[in-house]
């Protein structure tokens, strides 16, 4: 959601958020935004915008050729908003609260309307086979995530992860590439806070929380007990999760084994005590499942 001023927020007051913001790490606002950082080099990340270098607070879109400097210059970048919106996007995803220091009346709440990917299925199989082949999960539950209605493809065969809310009311959607560049993306108006992509385990309250829908799928395969839940992108603090602690749900926090990874974890724990640190024995839970295919790197080279 981004908030924006109705036309009476002053320069000063804008410029004081802006300065809140700017200075944000890149590489956790482009975790935040759901893009993917490559496997071997550490500076860059692929977006829907194409692949982009990270070096201090400037980056480098080698695709389009551009580039610059600062958090909301990013945002700028990737969003296609102006400097307004990206100031009040920042403000919604790292500092909350800061969003309070204008007038209650400067600022109206936009609620952006959820649009889902159309959906196509004659993609589907190739949404399958690049699931099942090139991301090791098992087919048969590939299946069942289809049947379900939890998981589609759309007319650009990306995989397509529906959070679920209240009631089971789909409040936004995971968008993986599943052609050329990698990438992942949210659909625009994905609520996060109010839903998210998630596998019931053997012991439903038993839950392990995830970076991404298709690592969540991966953790259920490895231990099916959980219940794995993405978080859409690491983020300390989700909308839902303080309603799972108060009903006394068990959670473990299964971030990545990065550096962006540790340190949410760490804030998390900070929050809520209760929660455990559950690491992927590998970068992330779907690198780990690549790995107990042993027969995995020769299928992918045919």
């Amino acid at each position: 959601m981004i908030r924006r001023p109705n036309g009476a927020g002053t320069f000063a007051e804008i410029g004081k958020l802006a300065a809140s913001v700017r200075n944000i790490d890149l590489s956790s606002v482009l975790q935040r935004l759901g893009c993917e950082k490559d496997s071997r080099d550490k500076a860059k990340w692929h977006t829907a915008r194409g692949g982009i270098s990270v070096n201090g607070q400037k980056f480098t879109n080698w695709t389009l050729g551009i580039g610059g400097g600062g958090a909301i210059d990013l945002v700028i970048h990737l969003k296609g908003v102006d400097f307004k919106d990206a100031v009040f996007l920042l403000c919604d995803l790292f500092l909350p609260d800061c969003i309070q220091q204008l007038p209650e009346k400067t600022v109206r709440f936009n609620k952006p309307v959820l649009k889902l990917p159309q959906k196509d299925d004659g993609n589907l199989p190739r949404v399958i086979r690049y699931l099942a082949v090139r991301r090791c999960i098992p087919k048969k539950l590939i299946e069942n995530l289809v049947e379900s209605g939890k998981l589609y493809a759309d007319i650009r065969a990306n995989a397509v992860f529906l959070l679920l809310g209240k009631k089971k009311r789909i409040v936004g959607a995971e968008l993986r590439g599943t052609r050329g560049v990698r990438w992942r993306g949210m659909a625009p108006g994905s609520k996060k806070n109010q839903g998210c992509f998630y596998l019931v385990g053997q012991s439903p309250r038993q839950m392990v929380l995830c970076e991404s829908a298709i690592d969540a799928v991966s953790c259920f395969v490895l231990h099916p007990e959980h219940t794995a839940i993405s978080t859409s992108g690491a983020t300390a603090d989700p909308g839902w999760l303080k309603n799972f602690i108060s009903n006394g749900c068990q959670i473990l926090c299964g971030f990545d084994s990065d550096r962006t990874g540790d340190d949410l974890a760490d804030k998390m724990i900070g929050r809520y005590p209760s929660i455990k640190r559950l690491p992927p024995p590998g970068h992330d839970w779907n690198e780990v499942l690549q790995n107990r295919r042993p027969d995995y790197h020769s299928r992918i080279k045919r």
